[in-house]
Protein backbone atom coordinates (compact mmCIF):
# COMPACT_ATOMS: atom_id res chain seq x y z
CA UNK A 1 0.00 0.00 0.00
CA UNK A 2 1.41 3.35 -1.03
CA UNK A 3 2.28 5.61 1.87
CA UNK A 4 -0.19 8.47 1.98
CA UNK A 5 1.13 11.98 2.49
CA UNK A 6 -0.91 14.57 4.37
CA UNK A 7 -0.16 17.98 2.89
CA UNK A 8 0.76 20.81 5.20
CA UNK A 9 -0.71 24.31 5.02
CA UNK A 10 1.83 26.54 3.28
CA UNK A 11 0.36 30.01 3.74
CA UNK A 12 2.83 32.61 5.03
CA UNK A 13 0.78 34.88 7.26
CA UNK A 14 1.00 38.48 8.38
CA UNK A 15 0.61 39.32 12.06
CA UNK A 16 -2.42 41.32 13.10
CA UNK A 17 -2.92 44.84 14.35
CA UNK A 18 -1.63 45.88 17.72
CA UNK A 19 -3.09 48.10 20.44
CA UNK A 20 -1.10 49.92 23.09
CA UNK A 21 -1.18 50.08 26.86
CA UNK A 22 -1.50 52.94 29.31
CA UNK A 23 1.06 55.71 29.35
CA UNK A 24 3.54 55.40 32.18
CA UNK A 25 4.87 57.96 34.63
CA UNK A 26 7.39 58.27 37.43
CA UNK A 27 5.90 57.79 40.88
CA UNK A 28 6.29 60.63 43.37
CA UNK A 29 5.22 60.97 46.97
CA UNK A 30 1.45 60.48 47.07
CA UNK A 31 0.66 63.22 49.59
CA UNK A 32 2.78 65.74 47.73
CA UNK A 33 1.09 64.83 44.46
CA UNK A 34 -2.37 64.88 45.99
CA UNK A 35 -1.85 68.40 47.30
CA UNK A 36 -0.73 69.57 43.85
CA UNK A 37 -3.61 67.73 42.18
CA UNK A 38 -6.21 69.29 44.48
CA UNK A 39 -4.77 72.69 43.59
CA UNK A 40 -5.52 71.96 39.95
CA UNK A 41 -2.15 70.81 38.65
CA UNK A 42 -3.01 68.72 35.56
CA UNK A 43 0.20 66.70 35.56
CA UNK A 44 -0.20 65.85 39.25
CA UNK A 45 -3.81 64.82 38.62
CA UNK A 46 -2.60 62.54 35.84
CA UNK A 47 0.10 61.02 38.06
CA UNK A 48 -2.41 60.36 40.84
CA UNK A 49 -4.54 58.59 38.24
CA UNK A 50 -1.62 56.42 37.22
CA UNK A 51 -0.90 55.53 40.85
CA UNK A 52 -4.51 54.43 41.39
CA UNK A 53 -4.47 52.49 38.11
CA UNK A 54 -1.28 50.59 38.96
CA UNK A 55 -1.87 50.33 42.71
CA UNK A 56 1.52 51.95 43.28
CA UNK A 57 1.72 53.71 46.65
CA UNK A 58 -2.05 53.39 47.05
CA UNK A 59 -4.63 50.62 46.89
CA UNK A 60 -5.53 49.93 43.25
CA UNK A 61 -8.79 51.63 42.37
CA UNK A 62 -9.81 52.02 38.74
CA UNK A 63 -12.74 54.32 39.52
CA UNK A 64 -10.44 56.77 41.31
CA UNK A 65 -8.01 56.49 38.41
CA UNK A 66 -10.85 57.52 36.08
CA UNK A 67 -11.77 60.38 38.41
CA UNK A 68 -8.29 61.88 38.38
CA UNK A 69 -7.69 61.23 34.69
CA UNK A 70 -10.88 63.14 33.89
CA UNK A 71 -9.80 66.11 35.97
CA UNK A 72 -6.47 66.17 34.15
CA UNK A 73 -8.00 65.45 30.73
CA UNK A 74 -10.49 68.29 31.10
CA UNK A 75 -7.46 70.57 31.32
CA UNK A 76 -6.28 69.18 27.96
CA UNK A 77 -3.50 67.03 29.41
CA UNK A 78 -2.89 64.71 26.44
CA UNK A 79 -1.60 61.69 28.38
CA UNK A 80 -4.69 61.69 30.60
CA UNK A 81 -6.96 61.96 27.58
CA UNK A 82 -5.16 59.02 26.05
CA UNK A 83 -5.45 56.88 29.19
CA UNK A 84 -9.17 57.64 29.46
CA UNK A 85 -9.50 56.41 25.89
CA UNK A 86 -7.82 53.15 26.83
CA UNK A 87 -10.04 52.64 29.86
CA UNK A 88 -13.25 53.31 27.94
CA UNK A 89 -12.07 51.12 25.08
CA UNK A 90 -11.21 48.19 27.35
CA UNK A 91 -13.94 48.71 29.96
CA UNK A 92 -11.55 49.23 32.87
CA UNK A 93 -13.26 50.92 35.84
CA UNK A 94 -16.03 52.02 33.53
CA UNK A 95 -18.51 50.44 31.13
CA UNK A 96 -16.88 49.72 27.78
CA UNK A 97 -17.79 52.51 25.39
CA UNK A 98 -16.00 52.74 22.04
CA UNK A 99 -17.58 56.09 21.19
CA UNK A 100 -16.27 57.73 24.35
CA UNK A 101 -12.93 55.99 23.83
CA UNK A 102 -12.46 57.48 20.39
CA UNK A 103 -13.57 60.90 21.65
CA UNK A 104 -10.80 60.91 24.23
CA UNK A 105 -8.27 59.44 21.81
CA UNK A 106 -9.13 62.18 19.33
CA UNK A 107 -8.56 64.93 21.90
CA UNK A 108 -5.14 63.46 22.66
CA UNK A 109 -4.34 62.77 19.00
CA UNK A 110 -5.13 66.35 18.03
CA UNK A 111 -2.38 67.40 20.42
CA UNK A 112 0.03 65.16 18.53
CA UNK A 113 0.03 62.04 20.71
CA UNK A 114 1.30 59.29 18.39
CA UNK A 115 -0.18 56.41 20.39
CA UNK A 116 -3.62 58.02 20.36
CA UNK A 117 -3.33 58.61 16.62
CA UNK A 118 -2.49 54.96 16.17
CA UNK A 119 -5.43 53.81 18.29
CA UNK A 120 -7.85 55.96 16.32
CA UNK A 121 -6.49 54.24 13.23
CA UNK A 122 -7.19 50.84 14.79
CA UNK A 123 -10.74 51.85 15.70
CA UNK A 124 -11.51 53.05 12.19
CA UNK A 125 -9.90 49.87 10.86
CA UNK A 126 -12.03 47.67 13.09
CA UNK A 127 -15.17 49.82 13.06
CA UNK A 128 -15.16 50.33 16.83
CA UNK A 129 -17.25 53.33 17.88
CA UNK A 130 -17.20 54.61 14.31
CA UNK A 131 -18.17 53.30 10.90
CA UNK A 132 -15.39 51.12 9.48
CA UNK A 133 -13.31 53.29 7.17
CA UNK A 134 -9.97 52.00 5.90
CA UNK A 135 -9.08 55.30 4.23
CA UNK A 136 -9.44 57.22 7.50
CA UNK A 137 -7.58 54.45 9.33
CA UNK A 138 -4.66 54.91 6.92
CA UNK A 139 -4.65 58.66 7.53
CA UNK A 140 -4.32 58.18 11.28
CA UNK A 141 -1.74 55.43 10.95
CA UNK A 142 0.24 57.76 8.68
CA UNK A 143 0.20 60.59 11.25
CA UNK A 144 1.42 58.24 13.96
CA UNK A 145 3.95 56.44 11.75
CA UNK A 146 5.47 59.75 10.67
CA UNK A 147 6.26 60.37 14.33
CA UNK A 148 8.12 57.08 14.45
CA UNK A 149 5.52 54.99 16.32
CA UNK A 150 6.44 51.38 15.51
CA UNK A 151 2.93 49.86 15.83
CA UNK A 152 1.50 52.39 13.40
CA UNK A 153 4.37 51.81 10.98
CA UNK A 154 3.64 48.10 11.05
CA UNK A 155 -0.09 48.64 10.54
CA UNK A 156 0.53 51.07 7.70
CA UNK A 157 2.70 48.43 6.07
CA UNK A 158 -0.16 45.95 6.41
CA UNK A 159 -2.57 48.40 4.75
CA UNK A 160 -0.21 48.88 1.81
CA UNK A 161 0.14 45.11 1.54
CA UNK A 162 -3.62 44.51 1.47
CA UNK A 163 -4.53 47.65 -0.46
CA UNK A 164 -6.96 48.66 2.28
CA UNK A 165 -7.80 52.37 2.13
CA UNK A 166 -4.83 53.03 -0.11
CA UNK A 167 -3.41 51.76 -3.40
CA UNK A 168 -1.62 48.45 -2.94
CA UNK A 169 2.13 49.05 -2.94
CA UNK A 170 4.44 46.27 -1.80
CA UNK A 171 7.54 48.46 -1.89
CA UNK A 172 6.01 50.99 0.49
CA UNK A 173 4.72 48.15 2.65
CA UNK A 174 8.24 46.77 2.87
CA UNK A 175 9.65 50.19 3.77
CA UNK A 176 7.19 50.65 6.63
CA UNK A 177 7.70 47.13 7.94
CA UNK A 178 11.44 47.74 7.87
CA UNK A 179 11.12 51.00 9.83
CA UNK A 180 9.03 49.24 12.45
CA UNK A 181 11.26 46.16 12.59
CA UNK A 182 14.33 48.33 13.18
CA UNK A 183 12.63 49.49 16.38
CA UNK A 184 12.28 45.88 17.44
CA UNK A 185 8.55 45.35 16.91
CA UNK A 186 8.06 41.59 16.83
CA UNK A 187 5.09 41.64 14.43
CA UNK A 188 7.00 43.81 11.96
CA UNK A 189 9.99 41.47 12.04
CA UNK A 190 7.66 38.63 11.10
CA UNK A 191 5.99 40.68 8.36
CA UNK A 192 9.33 41.67 6.92
CA UNK A 193 10.21 37.98 6.83
CA UNK A 194 6.98 37.31 4.92
CA UNK A 195 7.91 39.95 2.34
CA UNK A 196 11.33 38.36 1.83
CA UNK A 197 9.78 34.90 1.67
CA UNK A 198 7.19 35.79 -0.95
CA UNK A 199 9.28 38.36 -2.78
CA UNK A 200 6.85 41.23 -2.37
CA UNK A 201 8.39 44.71 -2.52
CA UNK A 202 11.84 43.15 -2.40
CA UNK A 203 13.74 40.38 -4.17
CA UNK A 204 12.82 36.96 -2.80
CA UNK A 205 15.41 35.87 -0.28
CA UNK A 206 14.75 32.80 1.88
CA UNK A 207 17.86 33.36 3.97
CA UNK A 208 16.74 36.84 5.04
CA UNK A 209 13.20 35.57 5.52
CA UNK A 210 14.49 32.85 7.84
CA UNK A 211 16.56 35.36 9.83
CA UNK A 212 13.53 37.62 10.36
CA UNK A 213 11.20 34.76 11.24
CA UNK A 214 13.71 33.35 13.69
CA UNK A 215 14.15 36.70 15.42
CA UNK A 216 10.40 37.15 15.75
CA UNK A 217 9.68 33.53 16.67
CA UNK A 218 12.16 33.55 19.54
CA UNK A 219 10.20 36.47 20.98
CA UNK A 220 7.01 34.41 20.89
CA UNK A 221 5.31 35.46 17.64
CA UNK A 222 3.06 32.54 16.68
CA UNK A 223 2.97 33.42 12.97
CA UNK A 224 6.76 33.52 12.77
CA UNK A 225 6.95 30.21 14.65
CA UNK A 226 4.57 28.68 12.13
CA UNK A 227 6.57 30.11 9.21
CA UNK A 228 9.81 28.69 10.63
CA UNK A 229 8.09 25.32 10.79
CA UNK A 230 7.34 25.62 7.07
CA UNK A 231 10.92 26.55 6.22
CA UNK A 232 12.41 23.68 8.22
CA UNK A 233 9.88 21.31 6.66
CA UNK A 234 10.72 22.45 3.14
CA UNK A 235 14.45 22.97 3.71
CA UNK A 236 14.36 26.51 2.35
CA UNK A 237 17.79 28.18 2.84
CA UNK A 238 18.43 25.69 5.64
CA UNK A 239 18.79 21.93 5.89
CA UNK A 240 15.45 20.11 5.95
CA UNK A 241 14.73 19.11 9.54
CA UNK A 242 11.38 17.56 10.47
CA UNK A 243 12.18 17.60 14.19
CA UNK A 244 12.78 21.34 14.22
CA UNK A 245 9.78 21.83 11.96
CA UNK A 246 7.67 19.91 14.47
CA UNK A 247 9.05 21.93 17.40
CA UNK A 248 8.16 25.27 15.81
CA UNK A 249 4.71 24.10 14.74
CA UNK A 250 4.13 22.93 18.30
CA UNK A 251 5.12 26.32 19.77
CA UNK A 252 2.78 28.07 17.35
CA UNK A 253 -0.06 25.58 17.83
CA UNK A 254 0.11 25.95 21.60
CA UNK A 255 -0.63 29.64 21.08
CA UNK A 256 -3.74 28.77 19.08
CA UNK A 257 -2.41 29.25 15.54
CA UNK A 258 -4.90 27.23 13.51
CA UNK A 259 -2.76 26.11 10.57
CA UNK A 260 0.04 25.10 12.93
CA UNK A 261 -2.47 22.96 14.84
CA UNK A 262 -3.45 21.26 11.59
CA UNK A 263 0.18 20.75 10.56
CA UNK A 264 0.98 19.28 13.95
CA UNK A 265 -1.83 16.81 13.44
CA UNK A 266 -0.41 15.87 10.04
CA UNK A 267 3.05 15.31 11.48
CA UNK A 268 1.71 13.12 14.29
CA UNK A 269 -0.37 11.13 11.81
CA UNK A 270 2.58 10.51 9.49
CA UNK A 271 5.42 10.36 11.99
CA UNK A 272 7.33 13.38 10.68
CA UNK A 273 9.70 14.67 13.37
CA UNK A 274 7.84 12.71 16.02
CA UNK A 275 6.63 9.15 16.54
CA UNK A 276 3.35 8.27 14.83
CA UNK A 277 0.39 8.81 17.07
CA UNK A 278 -3.01 8.98 15.42
CA UNK A 279 -4.83 9.68 18.66
CA UNK A 280 -2.71 12.78 19.25
CA UNK A 281 -3.06 13.66 15.57
CA UNK A 282 -6.83 13.57 15.98
CA UNK A 283 -6.59 15.88 18.99
CA UNK A 284 -4.73 18.52 16.99
CA UNK A 285 -7.00 18.14 13.98
CA UNK A 286 -9.93 18.72 16.35
CA UNK A 287 -8.35 21.91 17.68
CA UNK A 288 -7.90 23.27 14.15
CA UNK A 289 -11.44 22.17 13.27
CA UNK A 290 -12.78 24.03 16.30
CA UNK A 291 -11.09 27.10 14.80
CA UNK A 292 -13.02 26.55 11.54
CA UNK A 293 -10.12 25.05 9.57
CA UNK A 294 -11.95 22.70 7.20
CA UNK A 295 -8.97 20.46 6.39
CA UNK A 296 -8.65 19.86 10.12
CA UNK A 297 -12.33 18.88 10.29
CA UNK A 298 -11.93 16.46 7.37
CA UNK A 299 -8.96 14.64 8.89
CA UNK A 300 -10.48 14.65 12.37
CA UNK A 301 -13.64 12.93 11.14
CA UNK A 302 -11.62 10.55 9.00
CA UNK A 303 -9.53 9.38 11.98
CA UNK A 304 -12.66 9.25 14.11
CA UNK A 305 -14.34 6.93 11.61
CA UNK A 306 -11.23 4.72 11.68
CA UNK A 307 -11.70 4.31 15.41
CA UNK A 308 -8.79 6.42 16.59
Amino acid sequence: MKKRFIALAFVIGFSGLTNVALAETDYLNYQELLQQAEQGNAKAQFNIGVMYYDGEGVQQNYKKAIYWYKKSANQDFAEAQYNLGVMYRDGIGVKKDYKKAIEWFRKSANQGDAEAQHNIGVMYHEGQGVKQDYKTAVQWYQKSANQGYANAQNNLGAMYTKGYGIKQDYKKAFEWFEKSAKQGLVDAQCNLGSMYYIGQGVKQNYKKAFERFQKSAKQGNSTAQYNLGIMYYEGQSIQKDYKKSFQWFEKSANQGYTQAQYNLGAMYENGYGIGKNKYTAKKWYKKSCDNDYQMGCYHYYKLNQQGH
